[in-house]
């Protein structure tokens, strides 16, 4: 089933429970798709399985930046929304790996571009990124590339 169809199932599913804080989750995302699908002046063309990753993951991280800004600012009413809207998101997103895991990945990533140095960070960055989206961090991913290559 398509992301979309699956995200108006589940908003018919949290309006029966009265899962407000579901339901305005899924109607943010169900908005990231229909926005995502009219951009181009194109009238409800389908997006592609990695476009929606890509929304999601954004829709992820900018709750996660608005949530350490109301952490900062002492805002509790405003973070536990945030987070319980991130929990909700990363339900759709694939299963995030382990640092183990990651580290092994990128790794054998490293080993198959043949870098060897800080200068090939880039080069490591493009197919990480590529082959890892959805399942860690941009943030996490560089970091520990720029660790292994100057290691």
């Amino acid at each position: 089933m398509a992301l979309k169809q699956q995200i108006d199932a589940d908003i018919k599913e949290a309006m029966k429970a009265r899962e407000q804080d579901r339901l305005r989750a899924l109607r943010a995302i169900k908005s990231l798709i229909l926005l995502e699908e009219t951009k181009d002046g194109s009238a409800g063309g389908d997006i592609k399985p990695e476009d929606e990753l890509k929304l999601l993951t954004k829709a992820v991280k900018q709750r996660r930046d608005s949530a350490d800004i109301y952490r900062t600012q002492g805002r509790d009413d405003l973070l536990q929304a945030e987070l319980a809207e991130i929990a909700i998101i990363e339900h759709y997103l694939p299963q995030q790996l382990s640092e183990t895991e990651l580290k092994t990945r990128v790794q054998d990533i490293i080993a198959r571009v043949g870098a060897t140095g800080p200068s090939d960070l880039g080069k490591v960055m493009g197919v990480a990124t590529k082959e890892l989206a959805g399942q860690a961090e941009g943030k996490a991913i560089s970091a520990l590339v720029k660790n292994l290559l100057t290691a």
